[in-house]
């Protein structure tokens, strides 16, 4: 189906994205929609003929395990609920260690590469297949960006979303700012990606801004769509007419007309025409033999491995550039602390200038185990613990805080020695 020219919807922005002219389509971020009910704004979109689309963001369909069945039943009443054509994915892991590892398990908090081989191949369209099997509705994969490259990899890019789709029939989801994204910070060539990946079987394109920094392309999604971001459109537009577009934007949200603005520059883009639109017919899906437990063991310890290095200081994997591992480690732990102080936003008002150098200085030896509200916990329980902040009416505040969410009253000693110990078992 054709969806048109789209922008993600966020709920900072709900009301703006119901006024800007010539939508036709919305993204919603599954993982931040309610099971049973929906935000008053999309429902009036939806009563308008707007089409929502729900991305998820915590499969982890990259990953050495199979998928969460909880993930998939919530990620499949979402679509339930939208009415919605397909939905959306990322091509990434999430998460690592665990029981097939032996080690404590890590939550990256990011959508992080999977390898290019052929055992992460195996492993990613084994649990494609099981996502499609529980879903209501046709599956797209979205190609991510990436700080870092896995050493000794077997396929680019292209040749990777290539096989993906031939052996699993789902469709892809392409992000022109991540081939960008790419291009800048590993060297590949955008235009060879597009010429190796099946363009037929797009369903639809993201466009997104980001910002370089230190000869870094970092993807924030909290700048303006760029010139060598829409130039990757153009590459995509000449080949084929994308079903749809969608302008992504999650953070420093400007001004409706800017926002207006960029669709305009898409809209642009796409006008000036190239490719022909593609029908799209799912492959033949070969019949798939079961991965073996031994190559998901394979796969788990090569992640869990780069993830440890990323979030809780182990040493860089061999192979695996160092300087780029530590960029990529300060951004998780920036993005960790400015998600944390949206989900919980009462702890950088309680917290003030203090707020971002204690929550680093806690993420660097204590990972996260579980999702951003956990983490918000956690830090409040640390602080605490220390007797923190100095403050005596901030330490009440921020008591009665963790109180009102966590337990009636802050850990014991018992408590605390059994987390001391299990951080210096994650620091290992």
């Amino acid at each position: 189906m054709r969806l048109g020219i789209g922008i993600g919807w966020r709920p900072e922005i709900a009301g703006e994205v119901e006024a800007l002219p010539g939508i036709d389509w919305v993204e919603a971020v599954a993982e931040n929609l309610c099971a049973d009910h929906l935000p008053n704004s999309l429902v009036r979109l939806r009563e308008r003929g707007v089409t929502v689309v729900p991305h998820g963001v915590s499969l982890g369909l990259g990953g050495a395990d199979r998928p969460d069945p909880g993930r998939l039943a919530d990620l499949a009443a979402r679509a339930t609920l939208l009415g919605a054509p397909l939905v959306t994915e990322h091509i990434a892991f999430v998460r690592a260690g665990g029981a097939r590892t032996g080690s404590p398990a890590l939550e990256a908090g990011h959508l992080l590469p999977v390898p290019r081989t052929r055992a992460a191949l195996d492993v990613l369209c084994e649990n494609v297949r099981i996502a499609q099997d529980a879903l209501p509705v046709p599956l797209a994969l979205e190609n991510i960006a990436a700080l870092v490259s896995w050493p000794d990899e077997e396929l680019t890019e292209g040749q990777f979303l290539a096989e993906l789709v031939g052996r699993t029939g789902v469709r892809l989801l392409i992000d022109v700012a991540n081939l960008h994204t790419n291009h800048v910070n590993r060297g590949e060539d955008p235009a060879v990606a597009l010429d190796e990946l099946p363009v037929e079987a797009i369903a639809y394109v993201h466009v997104a801004g980001g910002v370089e920094k230190d000869g870094v392309w970092h993807d924030t999604h909290a700048h303006p769509v760029t010139a060598p971001v829409l130039d990757v459109l153009a590459e995509l537009r000449s080949r084929v007419d994308p079903p749809g577009v969608l302008l992504e934007r999650d953070e420093a949200f400007p001004p409706a007309g800017e926002l207006a603005g960029e669709l305009d520059a898409i809209r642009g883009v796409l006008e000036k025409g190239g490719g022909a639109s593609a029908a799209w017919a799912p492959p033949e899906v070969p019949p798939a033999s079961p991965v073996s437990e031994s190559v998901r063991d394979g796969v788990a310890v090569a992640q869990t491995a780069l993830l440890s290095a990323l979030v809780a200081g182990t040493p860089a994997p061999e192979g695996f550039d160092r300087s780029r591992l530590r960029v990529q480690s300060r951004a998780l732990a920036a993005k960790r602390a400015g998600v944390v102080a949206r989900v919980a936003p009462e702890l950088p008002e309680i917290l003030g200038a203090g707020y971002r150098a204690a929550f680093l200085a806690y993420a660097g030896a204590r990972p996260m185990a579980s999702g951003y509200r956990r983490d918000a916990l956690d830090f409040a329980e640390h602080l605490l613990i220390a007797g923190r902040p100095e403050d005596d009416a901030a330490r009440r505040r921020l008591t009665r805080w963790w109180r009102d969410r966590a337990a009636p009253r802050p850990p014991g000693r018992a408590t605390r020695l059994a987390r001391a110990a299990r951080s210096v078992l994650v620091g290992r």
